[in-house]
């Protein structure tokens, strides 16, 4: 752990692709975490949902050979997708986490509307029939 801007301890969170050719950290907590059961997200991650964790994006630093599809960050090496990067904020899927389980509990859940009929809404995540507002 390491001395963060409040002077308090800051955790450092890893993770990497399945090959591990592809390795990252994050400084700190995330500031969301979230469930996602849209079409893409499905078809990205081949299962019915995705977990992702949002960071700020100067909390993600990142080594190793990545391709981008629709924003989706790949290992060029063995296809696993590891994180989407956009100017303010890092979005991590929480299985390329090295820690399982994460700790991490999604506030909401997105695309509520292509949820399979099996799984029951996260309590007391925030529910959201499409994208957030």
């Amino acid at each position: 752990m390491r001395k963060g801007p409040t002077g308090r301890e800051e955790t450092t969170v890893t993770g990497a692709c399945l090959c591990g050719a592809v390795k990252f950290t994050l400084a700190g907590d995330p500031i969301r975490a979230g469930l996602c059961h849209c079409q893409d997200c499905r078809r990205a991650s081949g299962s019915a949902f995705s977990m992702f964790l949002i960071w700020d994006r100067s909390a993600f630093a990142c080594t190793g050979p990545t391709g981008v599809y629709e924003g989706r960050s790949f290992c060029s090496s063995c296809g696993s997708r590891v994180f989407s990067l956009r100017p303010e904020e890092a979005e991590i899927m929480a299985g390329a986490l090295d820690r399982a389980p994460t700790g991490f509990t999604p506030g909401y859940e997105l695309w509520t509307k292509r949820r399979e009929h099996w799984l029951r809404p996260l309590r007391p995540a925030e529910q959201f029939e499409e994208d957030r507002s």
